[in-house]
C-alpha cells in the first residue's frame, strides 16, 4: 500500500461525498426523483451530477434537471456530457447552454457507442474524438469551467490494458481535468492498487472511488458485466436466495456498502461519489455511518 494512503490516514478529515442522478423519463419518475433529492440535499454534498444518455438522448431532460436543480436547490450541479453522434459545434453549443445556465462544472465523458455496449465506438467525423480532446475543448472555451473524468479500476472494457487506460486518463489530466470519480467496484484493493499505479503514474489529481449501493443484485450484476466491472463470489453469496425478499435484500446491501466506504475511510480516503440510482435510503444510510450528518452537522465515522 502507498505512503500516499497512509499520509491521508494520518490526517482524515470529514469525508466529502457527490451523487449521481439520471433525468426521469416520466412525470412519475420526476416526483420520485426530487423526493430523492430533497432527502439527500441536507447532506450537503460536494456537488451531484446528473448523466446523458449516449448520443444525446437525454440532453433536453439532463439540461431541464440541471436548471431545476439550480433553481430550487443550493445544490452545486455537475452536468455530463459526452461526444457520442455529436459535432463540436452540437457540444460547443451545449457547453454554451450550462455556462450561461450557471453551471460551472461538467462531467466530460466519450460516452458509450450509439450501438450499445459492445458495439465499435466510432467518433464522429466532425466530432471530438476522445475524451482528452473535449476536457481541452471545454478547458479553452471556459477556463473558470471545472472537469471531471472518469477512471477505471479494472480498466475500461475497450481499454487493451491497464497501462494503456491510464495513459488515457493522464492524457485527460494533460488535458486539464481537475478529478476523476472511478467506475464502481466491489473489491476495495482494486482501487487501492489502481491508485498506487496512478499516483506512479504521476497523475496526482484526486481519484474519487464511485460507490455503487446494491438495490438489486441481478440487475447490479448485469450492469457490472456490461461494464467491465469484478463481482466478487462472496458478494453473490451474499445476496443468495434473497430475489423475492427486498426488505432482507435491502439490509444486505446496506451492510455491503457501508462496510466498503467505512474501509476505505480507515485507508485515508476522504471523498466518495454515490451512484445513487435515483434512491436515497441506503446513500443516506452509508452517508449516516461516514458520520455524516444533515445540515453540515458533522459526527465522528
Amino acid at each position: 500500500m502507498s505512503d500516499t494512503i497512509h499520509s491521508a490516514h494520518a490526517q482524515a478529515k470529514r469525508p466529502a461525498i457527490s451523487f449521481e442522478f439520471f433525468p426521469p423519463k416520466t412525470e412519475e419518475m420526476e416526483q420520485n426523483l426530487w423526493s430523492v433529492i430533497n432527502r439527500l440535499a441536507p447532506l450537503s454534498p460536494d456537488f451531484v451530477s446528473v448523466t446523458y444518455g449516449a448520443g444525446g438522448s437525454t440532453r433536453e431532460r439532463t439540461h431541464s434537471t440541471i436548471k431545476r436543480i439550480l433553481d430550487e436547490t443550493r445544490l452545486i450541479p455537475a452536468a455530463h456530457l459526452t461526444c457520442v453522434d455529436a459535432t463540436c459545434a452540437d457540444v460547443d453549443e451545449v457547453v454554451d447552454r450550462y455556462h450561461d445556465l450557471g453551471v460551472r462544472h461538467i462531467v466530460a465523458l466519450r460516452g458509450d457507442p450509439s450501438g450499445g455496449i459492445g458495439t465499435a465506438y466510432r467518433a464522429h467525423p466532425r466530432g471530438y474524438q476522445t475524451s482528452a480532446d473535449l476536457v481541452a475543448a471545454i478547458k479553452r472555451r471556459y477556463p473558470d469551467m471545472e472537469v471531471t473524468v472518469s477512471a477505471y479500476p479494472e480498466k475500461h472494457p475497450e481499454s487493451p490494458s491497464l497501462a494503456a487506460d491510464i495513459d488515457m486518463l493522464k492524457a485527460k489530466v494533460d488535458a486539464g481535468a481537475d478529478r476523476a470519480i472511478t467506475q464502481f467496484f466491489f473489491d476495495n484493493d482494486l482501487y487501492l492498487r489502481y491508485l498506487d499505479r496512478v499516483r506512479q503514474a504521476g497523475i496526482d489529481i484526486p481519484i474519487v472511488p464511485g460507490i455503487l449501493p446494491v438495490q438489486n443484485f441481478k440487475l447490479a450484476k448485469n450492469f457490472a458485466e456490461r461494464a467491465g466491472a469484478t463481482v466478487p463470489d462472496w458478494l453473490a453469496e451474499k445476496f443468495e436466495g434473497l430475489d423475492d425478499d427486498a426488505e432482507t435484500r435491502k439490509l444486505v446491501a446496506a451492510t455491503v456498502a457501508a462496510g466498503q466506504v467505512q474501509k476505505l475511510a480507515k485507508q485515508g480516503i476522504g471523498n466518495f461519489h454515490f451512484y445513487t440510482m435515483n434512491r436515497a435510503d441506503l446513500v443516506f444510510a452509508i452517508s449516516h455511518l461516514l458520520g455524516i450528518r444533515p445540515n453540515g452537522s458533522q459526527k465522528a465515522a
